[in-house]
């Protein structure tokens, strides 16, 4: 699986850009599925920040995301999958190019997808493009840090360990998320980190990551 890991979404030339090579072909000829399981898990999100996700309305961020133009585009709710059976969703999966995965919380999203059987599906998705926004894109990541865990049921901060390396999103989007604030999470978390804005993204292909930005972006570790 190839991951473009982002803050924000596609929000310039220059993560469209890297989009783009990982599809390897124009967003108009891709299918796309949209994954919105995080959001229940925040108590910020609900029924009105799913629509706008799904339905890439105008003036959200998530038709940087959605709203693309996508050859087609559908709704992969993971809390679903467990009661339908993998021989239905598995190939709606596997026939798709992009999981479109928005945030919420990133605890949340792991236990449905270890739950779903989305999470050992991963490993043989070797073409498809997973896009991930906020949490979409920290559940890939070992650890999360007990500063973004929200959901209350999670047992810990850990996530799904797909790449080696944790992730700070919205640097300086709100007053909680400084550099400082970014800093002090990373001095906890015990493995290289990255606090990225929402014009920044870091693509992974074969294990190797890229950072891509046309904003602000800091590793540590």
């Amino acid at each position: 699986m190839k991951l473009l890991l982002t803050s924000g979404g596609i929000t310039n030339p220059s993560i469209h850009s890297a989009l783009l090579q990982l599809l390897g072909k124009p967003v108009s000829e891709c299918r796309a599925l949209c994954v919105p399981t995080a959001q229940w898990g925040h108590p910020m999100c609900g029924p009105a920040s799913v629509r706008g996700f799904v339905a890439a309305e105008p003036g959200r961020d998530r038709q940087y995301l959605s709203g693309l133009g996508w050859a087609s585009l559908g709704v992969l709710e993971l809390t679903a999958l467990p009661s339908i059976g993998a021989e239905r969703w598995v190939p709606w999966v596997r026939e798709t190019d992009v999981l479109l995965v928005d945030g919420g919380d990133a605890t949340y999203l792991c236990h449905w997808m270890r739950e779903s059987g989305l999470a050992d599906l991963l490993p043989s998705l070797s073409d498809t493009v997973w896009v991930g926004v906020s949490a979409g894109s920290m559940v890939m990541t070992p650890r999360i840090g007990t500063y973004f865990v929200e959901w209350p049921s999670a047992p810990d901060d850990r996530a799904l360990g797909v790449v080696d390396f944790s992730i700070f999103p919205h640097l300086n989007l709100f007053p909680s998320n400084t550099l400082a604030d970014a800093e002090r999470w990373a001095a906890d978390i015990g493995v290289p980190a990255y606090a990225i804005d929402e014009q920044t993204a870091i693509k992974v292909v074969d294990g190797a990551a890229e950072v891509v930005s046309e904003g602000q972006w800091t590793k540590f570790g």
